[in-house]
């Protein structure tokens, strides 16, 4: 299931767990607007995984 929902996102800003790519995201690595989107659809992902979706 991670790997479905993780799929969207870049694989360089993945570790073994999505909680990685959150907590070693530099904020201002990305333009805001494709980093605001990016840290939502990380969170939404973690989100969903542990929901059991």
């Amino acid at each position: 299931m991670c790997s479905e929902l993780s799929a969207d996102l870049p694989d360089e800003d993945l570790g073994e767990c999505l909680d990685d790519a959150i907590d070693m995201y530099r904020m201002g690595s990305k333009p805001r607007c494709e980093e605001v989107e990016y840290l939502g659809m990380v969170r939404e992902a973690i989100d969903r995984i542990e929901e059991g979706e």
